[in-house]
């Protein structure tokens, strides 16, 4: 199959096939996952941050390595640090502006092909407490500017403070 004839594909059906869709999507500027420009907030040499565009609640991001890992056990220590110095400031930075009470980390870099990427999924004061936070339905992205600006100008403040 040709490489273009893929980006017809799902995405689990190129994971099925053993094809990153994350790198495939970016080779080919948003194919399959299409434009992300209102959901990404950060992205460096090393790291791309972003809302999900599947979210299990409002604020739901997700920070992933530029370079392709499997997950976090392939990864070099030094990316691991980044990322979890990062998670811990959008953790931070979204409690700040949603109002959430808390915010799970978790990662499931799942089937034959995936992505290393950690997820920062919100939890508010109205919701149960409890692994099914991690299983919560899906929904659609809603972009919202005033919140959008609002993280982004947070995580670059921290940005700046740590150079």
């Amino acid at each position: 199959m040709k490489e273009k004839d893929l980006l017809k594909l799902s995405a689990k059906e190129l994971t099925d096939m053993g094809i990153c869709p994350t790198c495939l999507n970016r080779k080919y500027n948003g194919a399959i996952f299409g434009d992300d420009s209102q959901q990404k907030i950060y992205e460096d040499e090393d790291i791309e941050c972003l809302f999900v565009s599947n979210p299990r609640a409002v604020g739901h991001m997700m920070i992933s390595s530029q370079i392709h890992y499997h997950d976090m056990s392939e990864a070099p220590d030094a990316l691991n640090e980044k990322i979890t110095r990062f998670a811990k400031q959008f953790m931070i930075i979204l409690k700040k502006v949603f109002g959430c009470e808390r915010v799970y980390l978790c990662t499931m870099s799942d089937g034959p092909m995936n992505h290393y990427h950690v997820q920062l999924i919100p939890r508010y004061s109205f919701e149960e407490r409890g692994s099914k936070n991690f299983v919560k339905p899906r929904k659609t992205y809603v972009y919202n500017e005033k919140t959008f600006n609002q993280v982004k100008e947070l995580i670059n403040k921290y940005v700046l403070n740590i150079k």
